[in-house]
């Protein structure tokens, strides 16, 4: 186990961290807010933890998967822990549990959050709350891959940790290249977002705080009723760049070089967008006489539509209170999610193309036992360790979804606030039903229940398995401390 290279990397999340808290604190003096002074304070514990940490380098840079686990869940963790102290120091969130959970709800972009009213904090406060959205909607370890030189070699082990979906690779034949291209990718749609809100007339403040949530497709907002007192067009502009951030990232880039053929033939995004369309035409027909006119009712129901599958978590309306045929669409909307590849949420539209392939390729087997044909996807031929993955990844999902319930029913809450609670944290979509709908928050519950809906919110950004092998007893036995305890015991 390289424990320096760990200890190393960190060291150099914590740094970066310690300076983007410094934006918060430019935006306490535009403001004049004093809560800046916290987010300063922060900034500079921050900065010298990580320098101290990484002052070093490590003699061997190499590491593998097993370090790219730790580093991973140690970084997101890190990032939490001190993206939640200004909150709490301030007193603006005077319980540190419900910091840590508004802090990792925000890095892991589920918008879930324990506050009843955000138009009493501070500006500097709500835009690190939105902030974190946009860290955390590309990846923390993304971003460090961007900007700091690391070993060559052991790169895509910390991209492939971090981001362990279906179709993670490399665009470019450098890492580094990839995740700067992805990054220049990324902050372009966020600027243009930013841009046509503002010419929309939507206040600056908002127009950037609701981009870095709808790029990190997570839910922040800065008003109490979310995104509903907004302009009509103001909406359709948020509901365009939610959908467009639910996109295969793959995409953009054979865009660029006008790879048009392979851009739009690509099998998830056509099956992600028939989604969107099949969803939005059964919600509108069932609550066609809802709404004053049918163009209110197409852009409401859209609106929801894409916010839920690509786990963003705005709402321009209470959803909760529309009928169960509409509300169970949005439910199953919640565990599609987006497409691989792309800042969403969810299982993966992608994994589910590949479930539903598989359970096609078993049907045939039985009508056809010879039969040796391979599932495909644009046109390749699926790896059989892709399939395997896939099928492990829902057993595992469905076994941490079943736990996570029954711990959230201690509470005694209802059992459709349990079931969404959780679909909505283990999918990082924010909003859920019932007592955890668009107009309620996740601040009654118990700090039990907190703890496992923090840890549900991790599991679903890091897609599981990362944050789940560190709990693994074999890797523990390679850390040298343990290694000494167990040879002193026997």
């Amino acid at each position: 186990m390289n424990s320096s290279i760990i200890r190393y990397i960190q060291g150099k999340v914590l740094m970066i961290e310690g300076a983007l808290l410094l934006l918060p604190c430019l935006i306490a003096l535009i403001y004049k807010e004093k809560t800046g002074l916290y987010f300063l304070l922060v900034a500079a514990i921050s900065a010298l933890t990580g320098y101290l940490a990484s002052r070093h380098k490590p003699e061997n840079p190499v590491f593998y998967m097993k370090e790219g686990c730790l580093i991973t869940v140690g970084s997101w963790f890190l990032m939490s822990l001190f993206g939640a102290l200004p909150f709490f120091i301030s007193r603006e969130i005077p319980s540190f549990t419900d910091a840590l959970f508004e802090t990792i709800s925000g890095f892991t972009t589920t918008g879930a959050s324990i506050l009843s009213d955000v138009e009493s904090m501070s500006h500097c406060s709500l835009f690190w709350r939105s902030f974190t959205h946009w860290i955390g909607g590309m990846g923390v370890l993304v971003f460090l891959l961007a900007i700091i030189p690391l070993n060559g070699g052991s790169n895509f082990n910390l991209m492939r940790a971090e981001s362990p979906g279906p179709s993670v690779g490399k665009l470019m034949p450098k890492l580094k290249s990839t995740a700067q291209l992805l990054y220049v990718i990324y902050f372009v749609m966020t600027v243009a977002e930013i841009i046509l809100l503002i010419i929309s007339r939507m206040p600056v403040f908002d127009a950037f705080t609701l981009s870095f949530g709808t790029a990190g497709t997570g839910g922040f907002g800065v008003r109490n009723d979310s995104i509903a007192s907004y302009s009509a067009l103001q909406q359709w502009i948020i509901t365009i760049f939610m959908l467009l951030f639910g996109v295969n990232f793959n995409m953009y880039y054979l865009l660029m070089f006008r790879e048009y053929k392979r851009a739009f033939g690509m099998e998830e995004v056509r099956v992600y967008a028939a989604i969107v369309l099949c969803a939005t035409a059964s919600i509108s027909i069932s609550l066609w006489d809802r709404f004053a006119s049918f163009s209110e009712n197409i852009r409401t129901c859209t609106f929801q539509v894409a916010t839920i599958i690509t786990t963003t978590g705005y709402a321009t309306t209470d959803f909760d209170t529309w009928n169960t045929f509409s509300k169970m669409i949005l439910v199953c909307l919640m565990f599609c999610g987006g497409c691989a590849g792309s800042t969403a949420g969810g299982i993966k539209v992608s994994r589910f193309v590949i479930g539903m392939k598989t359970v096609k390729k078993e049907l045939t087997s039985f009508l056809h036992p010879k039969s040796i044909k391979k599932i495909q996807m644009d046109d390749k031929p699926i790896e059989h360790e892709v399939v395997r993955s896939t099928n492990v990844y829902f057993l595992t999902f469905t076994a941490t979804f079943v736990i996570s319930m029954l711990l959230l029913s201690i509470d005694k809450e209802d059992i459709v606030t349990c079931f969404t609670a959780v679909a909505a944290t283990l999918n990082n979509v924010g909003p859920g039903l019932s007592m955890v709908g668009p107009t309620q928050n996740y601040g009654h519950f118990s700090i039990l229940s907190k703890y496992v809906m923090m840890f549900d919110m991790l599991a679903g950004r890091l897609e599981l398995f990362p944050l789940l092998i560190v709990f693994h007893p074999a890797l523990w036995k390679e850390m040298s401390f343990i290694k000494k305890i167990t040879k002193n015991q026997g």
